[in-house]
């Protein structure tokens, strides 16, 4: 089994910043693509971005220019930098990974639990 686990909400002012972080951990073989998502209340859940394992990056239109996702593959490690918040970035954030188990050598995704982000002053 794997599992994944979001750290870094909380709540922030308009402009400022928060970082993101999500490691996986179980019986991983290999990650492949890896990627933030978030939902919104009363909205469907969004990408916001997701990253290669060899670093091929790809973004919502609505954070380019402010987000920066990044990995460490030594610590099966996903990080999101967010800067310039603006209050519509308030949601829920889903960290997602693609992974081959070591032990059924199948490849499935796998989902966080989410991390709350709000931006209000």
């Amino acid at each position: 089994q794997v599992q994944l686990v979001e750290s870094g909400g909380g709540l922030v002012q308009p402009g400022g910043s928060l970082r993101l972080s999500c490691v996986a951990s179980g019986s991983i073989l290999r990650i492949y693509d890896m990627g933030w998502y978030r939902q919104a209340p009363g909205k469907e859940r969004e990408l916001v971005a997701t990253i290669t394992r060899d670093d091929s990056r790809n973004y919502a239109d609505s954070v380019k220019g402010r987000f920066t996702i990044s990995r460490d593959n030594t610590k099966n490690t996903v990080y999101l930098q967010m800067n310039s918040l603006k209050p519509e970035d308030t949601a829920l954030y889903y960290c997602n990974a693609e992974v081959m188990d070591r032990i059924t050598i199948s490849r499935r995704g796998y989902w966080g639990q989410g991390t709350q982000v709000t931006v209000s002053s």
